[in-house]
């Protein structure tokens, strides 16, 4: 029976220790708001699970919820078909590889504020350039400040731009990793385009495709800073996500005891959806494999 060196845990340990430290007080702090009631000065009041039910029962918190949902899945439906197309599309070789890379890197290296701010003067229909370019060239109608559509078409387009280029990096990294004898054979049997494609390339990418989509299930649905620099949650309530509403109920309105009780739902549909996704996923490679 083979013996393994256990002595790196000496040297993870002490990080763990600190990563769950710091991550255990915020929790507990919320799970203490979540069941109490304050009104400031360090008094609380004993509420056990009645914002829970609240919540649950509130069609303010459905209505942030689906929206969330709804944001979520147009990002993965756009997202990663296009990193794939993308990725298939760059060289593999040559000069132009490290171009490739560094312009695709080069959205998210931009901090999310500056991303929500750079779009709002981009797209404001009195003086961004899109705005501008839609309503006095194209002669359409484009007011994300007033029209829910637009609104909801430019945060889509946004997280677009900014996120992609994570999915088509990670698709790279496993197209460059596939051996060139799969693609001699595939050419001997004289197999299209679209066959390589089904039957070597897409295999082979199932485990970075696996971490694109939970890395960009888990970022958008948890996404606050861009739409709310860009849209604030307008017009109206319209691109109000679940984590927009969750600020305001707890910064917004100071109602700590609903707010912790929402973010503790928040991460658990959160964890559920992606251990769900992780597990499916991951059955389906054994089946294949």
């Amino acid at each position: 029976m083979r013996a393994y060196n256990q002595k790196a845990w000496i040297f993870v340990l002490p990080v763990l220790l600190l990563v769950a430290f710091n991550a255990l007080i915020p929790i507990m702090t919320v799970v203490n708001y979540s069941v109490q009631e304050t009104f400031g000065d360090n008094v609380f009041f004993w509420q056990g699970l009645d914002w829970f039910e609240q919540l649950l029962r509130s069609d303010r918190f459905h209505a942030a919820l689906g929206r969330q949902f709804l944001f979520t899945g147009l990002i993965l439906l756009i997202e990663i078909p296009l990193g794939v197309a993308v990725a298939l599309s760059m060289p593999r070789k040559g000069i132009w590889v490290p171009v490739c890379l560094v312009t695709m890197a080069l959205p998210m290296l931009i901090p999310w504020n500056v991303v929500g701010a750079m779009w709002n003067i981009f797209t404001l229909p009195d003086i961004g350039l899109l705005g501008y370019f839609f309503n006095n060239v194209l002669g359409v109608s484009y007011d994300m400040t007033q029209d829910p559509l637009a609104a909801w078409i430019t945060i889509v387009t946004m997280d677009v731009w900014h996120w992609t280029s994570l999915v088509v990096l990670l698709s790279y990294a496993g197209l460059v990793s596939i051996p060139d004898d799969y693609y001699r054979a595939a050419r001997i049997d004289g197999a299209s385009n679209f066959a390589v494609f089904r039957y070597i390339q897409l295999p082979k990418m199932k485990t970075v495709l696996t971490i694109a989509i939970l890395l960009r299930f888990m970022d958008s649905f948890n996404i606050y800073t861009e739409p709310f620099v860009l849209t604030g949650g307008g017009p109206g309530n319209s691109t109000t996500l679940l984590s927009i509403d969750l600020v305001k109920i707890a910064l917004g309105q100071f109602d700590l005891g609903p707010a912790a009780a929402m973010s503790l739902i928040y991460f658990a549909i959160t964890l559920l959806v992606s251990w769900v996704f992780y597990s499916v996923m991951n059955n389906q490679s054994d089946e294949a494999g």
